[in-house]
């Protein structure tokens, strides 16, 4: 089984980049790799809360929804969340993501953890994916501001 950690400093207090994984509006502004669209969000940030998105891109001719339900919210310093796509041809499963967002002389130093992956490919993948989502998530910080 293979995990995935990435720590990534916003230049954005730490209840606005916590807000920009919970509030639906703010999730689908930045929410997806690039060349995607978060064409539907849905949330309820309380533990036993459901989560749902869809991702699509014109470019590549894909669409995917992911899914998932959050099991612990504690604002603004600490969320934990289910993640499974919902397609018969994924093999990941479900993972869980932990995100510890820690205050930094008025920036936030995020530690995003997801696990388990099946094996390394499926791993890198996803951190190919969200870190091209967290550059989004940096420039929408910036407009916020």
């Amino acid at each position: 089984m293979s995990e995935l950690t990435i720590v990534r400093v916003f230049d954005a207090p730490r209840e606005l980049v916590f807000q920009a994984w919970t509030d639906p509006a703010h999730l689908a502004a930045w929410f997806g790799p690039h060349g995607f669209v978060a064409s539907e969000t849905r949330t309820d940030p309380r533990p036993g809360g459901a989560w749902h998105s869809r991702i699509t891109s014109t470019e590549h001719a894909l669409d995917r929804r992911v899914s998932g339900t959050y099991r612990e919210v504690a604002a603004p310093s600490r969320l934990v969340f289910t993640f499974r796509w919902q397609h018969p041809e994924d093999e990941v499963g479900e993972t869980l993501v932990t995100i510890d967002f820690a205050e930094l002389a008025g920036k936030t130093s995020m530690t995003f953890h997801q696990a388990p992956f099946p094996n390394e490919a499926e791993r890198d993948g996803h951190s190919d994916g969200w870190q091209s989502s967290f550059e989004d998530l940096d420039r929408i910080l910036e407009e916020w501001k």
